[in-house]
């Protein structure tokens, strides 16, 4: 399993999101965001809506008969309805993530400490390859 932390210096995971989901889509993908913040899942989803320059990226909130269509299915819990096998962690908090292939664990300034101790529980485990991002401007940079 891959894990890439994105440390939010600049940008909220609700501008940062769309970006993902979009690659994650262009891969042939689904996605299955995940926080225990509802209205940040709504920003999540006006973002999804209109921050991509070339369309809207088709979502749905998790609870509905048409989880399993969902490319992106927004959820308060690590439950892929829709079958995805990348999950992003928006809200900056670790869950254990069964039958994922590829995390995204985004997380504010605030909430470093928590994810050095996520990382650091990670790298005891076999199988788990780690990458951190940080904002640069307006680019992501991959760093130690």
């Amino acid at each position: 399993m891959r894990v890439d932390f994105y440390q939010l210096t600049r940008d909220p995971a609700e501008l940062v999101l769309p970006l993902l989901a979009r690659s994650t889509l262009g891969a042939g993908e689904r996605l299955l965001v995940v926080s225990d913040d509802a209205a940040q899942l709504d920003r999540i989803s006006a973002a999804l809506w209109q921050r991509v320059p070339d369309g809207f990226l088709a979502h749905g909130h998790a609870g509905t008969v048409h989880d399993a269509r969902q490319p992106i299915l927004l959820a308060s819990a690590p439950e892929p309805a829709n079958g995805a096998r990348y999950v992003a962690l928006a809200d900056g908090q670790w869950r254990e993530t069964q039958g994922m292939t590829r995390a995204f664990l985004l997380f504010p300034p605030d909430r470093i400490d928590d994810a050095r101790g996520t990382w650091r529980m990670l790298g005891q485990r076999e199988g788990v390859e780690r990458h951190y991002w940080r904002q640069d401007g307006g680019k992501w940079i991959e760093g130690p």
